[in-house]
């Protein structure tokens, strides 16, 4: 989680005093990493994913289930195989390297691992991630006792209520100063426990986080969570929740533990260069509200139902630090400025491509920048919307500063840079190289919420990898208004999104003729577009499909992915004409419309027949295409609704229990159920169902 670095963690008195010198090295970090990389190229997909797991420990003489607090003794454990690793690089010997990575998360009962090495460009590295997810969890499991389990789930269904921690420790811990969450949750690592601290002191008082209650037939209206200590005195914020903080009809959360306490997966992609990377991050923004509602697991908080599916708002509100200035509640004094989203968000400004699909109206939001930032990175000559983009991260304070890495050289360390942007944790994150590596310019998805299968996790990741293929070889264009974006992202809250609701979709995303893949051009409506494909022409790509299949615009070799064309980076000027739009562009679809198309009125051919109609054009054996369609059918199944998601079961799970009494709350017999049977499926490799 974001940039851990050793050192004594400045609190917020003496760390605001450092706000700008962090700015202002960070902002000449990232233009020496620019200046150096612009024009770097690479020719290879790398790719990995992350997961975050929580332990819990099961209680079967009391049919109870705890959250356990031993992940930082599990992950030194962890951490030996990769520390032997580079103690012998250091030597000069020649050891493989672990097939696993391991880091700290925020909680004390979370392990978040990746591949030991990144998965490269070849289709079978596909059919690989699964063992490695499955190699995780049993290297993990091997280090806890018979009675503990580590999950992947989004949250611990009783955080916060009852007799939930294993050790117990009463809520009275000064960097959360929480009503519900003791401090020892914290990793003791003091980043965690700083940015707790900080983002609490930043904002003038405790975060709050309301998600709204399920109202079965017994929940009272209004529901008032009686569960609240709402009398406690132990410190200045405990009466925020009895002055307003806590909203009627919906479940109180008051720490950022709740937030940074969920699991998710996400996917990083290492893109060929500069311009793929800034096409990719744009390209993938608005897909991230279609698969989040896709992988939808978050329907139990602190004890009760909840009325959404989704984390996403959660951990946007743990890590609000906006002042009541930058949040619009009082008038704007000093240097504050009107902001209107927390640091966890949606992205509010696309980067932009010289693939001429990018339009200034896409950006319709509108977009506070960082002043002196913006003028810095103008003026070394970096182009409007890139400029704008870091300069935009940039209003945000550090908030974690190590006193002994106050002043570094900025040829040799991102840090400054990186305290900043790796705490603005957007659906999409652009990220450039670390400073003298080979590593290069990368876009990582964050949106899909974590499954409680090695399978489900496998399949979401490999779907994400499939479309970049797609979205690069057929020249896709999924771009949204950002504001449209936004509704998407607050729809796929809703309960049941994947079924029930509609988002904003473009009609048609290939716009440009040479790239339509000519399986799908007998159900889908074209609209006029320009016949001058200038990409064809400059790079003398043979476009017709061979004889029973289609080529897309791409050139491949064995079981390579096809490697698609690339644009040369020309900035800060885009020279690519633009193509021509039709006056309607979007309309509201359902997820299945989305995923699978609309067949029945020969619209939108949606994304997975354009992903197999991408892997049917691509020389793969047969036992890897199988394998691969295996993952595609599971999304599939989600999008129509005949397999449920993992929030949907924990739903149906908890309001089918004989003790449930149809009044919201989730009881621990019930969690301890639940969490037995998901103990079951995980053990399994089955999906709910």
């Amino acid at each position: 989680m974001g940039l851990l670095s050793l050192g004594t963690p400045l609190d917020w008195k003496d760390a605001k005093k450092y706000s700008r010198h962090v700015r202002v090295n960070g902002i000449q970090q990232f233009l020496n990493i620019w200046k150096k990389c612009k024009t770097t190229e690479r020719n290879g997909l790398l790719w990995g994913d992350e997961i975050e797991y929580i332990i819990v420990e099961f209680d079967k003489e009391n049919d109870k289930v705890r959250l356990a607090v031993c992940a930082a003794k599990v992950l030194d454990k962890l951490q030996e195989d990769e520390n032997k690793y580079l103690d012998s690089k250091l030597q000069g010997k020649e050891i493989f390297p672990p097939k696993s990575l391991w880091r700290p998360e925020f909680g004390n009962f979370m392990v978040e691992g990746t591949p030991g090495e990144p998965y490269g460009s070849n289709f079978k590295d596909l059919t690989t991630v699964e063992s490695n997810m499955k190699f995780r969890r049993a290297e993990t499991t091997s280090l806890l006792k018979p009675n503990q389990f580590i999950f992947s789930i989004s949250t611990f269904p009783l955080m916060g209520k009852g007799d939930w921690l294993t050790p117990h420790f009463p809520a009275d811990g000064k960097y959360f100063q929480s009503l519900f969450l003791p401090d020892q949750v914290i990793n003791p690592h003091p980043r965690f426990r700083t940015l707790a601290a900080n983002i609490r002191e930043r904002r003038g008082s405790k975060v709050e986080i309301n998600m709204p209650i399920f109202h079965d037939v017994n929940t009272p209206t209004p529901f008032i969570d009686p569960s609240i200590p709402w009398d406690r005195d132990l410190f200045p914020g405990d009466s925020e929740a009895k002055n307003g903080a806590a909203k009627p009809d919906h479940i109180y959360m008051d720490a950022m533990g709740f937030g940074m306490g969920c699991c998710c997966l996400q996917v990083t992609f290492q893109a060929s260069d500069l311009n793929e990377a800034r096409r990719l991050y744009d390209q993938l923004a608005p897909i991230t509200a279609i698969t989040m509602a896709l992988s939808a697991s978050t329907s139990v908080l602190r004890g009760y139902l909840a009325d959404t599916d989704c984390r996403w708002n959660i951990i946007s509100s743990s890590v609000d630090d906006r002042t009541p200035e930058e949040r619009g509640l009082k008038p704007l004094s000093g240097d504050f400025k009107r902001i209107m989203k927390s640091r966890y968000g949606t992205i509010d400004s696309y980067l932009g491509s010289n693939d001429g699909f990018f339009r200034e109206e896409f950006n319709d939001i509108d977009l506070v920048y960082d002043e002196e930032s913006y003028k810095t990175l103008k003026d070394s000559g970096v182009d409007e919307l890139l400029a704008k983009h870091i300069s935009h991260l940039f209003i945000r304070d550090p908030l974690v500063i190590y006193e002994e890495l106050l002043d570094l050289d900025n040829e040799q360390s991102s840090d400054h840079f990186e305290n900043i942007q790796s705490t603005n944790w957007q659906n999409v994150r652009f990220k450039p190289p670390p400073p003298n590596s080979d590593i290069g310019w990368r876009v990582e998805f964050r949106p899909i919420e974590i499954q409680l299968t090695d399978f489900e996790n496998a399949a979401f990741s490999v779907f994400i990898v499939l479309l970049t293929r797609a979205i690069l070889s057929y020249d896709l264009d999924f771009y949204l208004p950002i504001s449209k974006m936004d509704v998407n992202m607050e729809r796929a809250h809703d309960r049941d999104a994947v079924l029930n609701q509609k988002f904003f979709f473009r009609k048609n995303v290939f716009p440009r003729k040479s790239a339509l893949p000519t399986p799908l051009q007998s159900q889908y409506n074209s609209p006029k577009i320009s016949s001058n494909s200038c990409l064809d022409q400059e790079l003398k790509v043979d476009t017709s499909p061979p004889s029973g299949s289609l080529s897309p615009r791409h050139i491949y070799e064995d079981n390579d992915l096809p490697k698609p064309l690339l644009f040369s980076p020309n900035y800060p000027e885009f020279n690519l004409p633009q193509v021509e739009y039709e006056s309607v562009l979007i309309e509201e679809m359902t997820i299945n419309e989305i995923m699978n198309g609309q067949v029945s009125s020969g619209g939108f051919p949606g994304l997975l027949p354009i992903i197999r109609t991408y892997l049917d054009s691509s020389n793969i054996d047969i036992v890897t295409m199988c394998k691969l369609n295996k993952y595609l059918e599971l999304i599939k199944l989600r999008s129509t609704g005949d397999l449920k998601t993992n929030a949907r079961y924990f739903r149906d799970f908890v309001m089918n229990h004989p003790d449930y009494k149809n009044d919201s709350v989730v009881s621990e017999k019930i969690v301890f159920d639940l969490l037995s049977k998901c103990s079951e499926l995980t053990d399994s490799n089955t999906p709910p169902s």
